[in-house]
C-alpha cells in the first residue's frame, strides 16, 4: 500500500511530500516527490497531477498531509 506522507530532510523543519510504500522507513526510499510545505513561511508547493494519480491509485493520506491538501483546495 502507498501513503503520502511528510519525509523530513534538508535543513531544520522543512518536510518534502512523498508518495513511499507503508513498510518504508519515514527516511527510506520513495516512490516519487510531490511537494514540499515550509511550517516557517508557510509556504508549500503541490505537484497536484502527482498527487491525484497517487490518490486514483489508492494512496492514502497521513493525516498531517491530509490537512495540507484541504488547505490548499486539492481535496474536498
Amino acid at each position: 500500500m502507498v501513503k503520502l506522507r511528510l519525509k523530513r530532510c534538508g535543513r531544520k523543519q522543512r518536510a518534502t511530500i512523498v508518495a513511499i510504500d507503508v513498510r518504508s522507513r519515514r527516511e527510506g526510499r520513495d516512490l516519487q516527490k510531490v511537494g514540499f510545505y515550509d511550517p516557517i513561511k508557510n509556504q508549500t508547493y503541490l505537484n497536484v497531477p502527482a498527487i491525484l494519480y497517487f490518490l486514483e491509485k489508492g494512496a492514502q493520506p497521513t493525516g498531517t498531509v491530509q490537512d495540507i491538501l484541504k488547505k490548499a483546495e486539492v481535496l474536498p
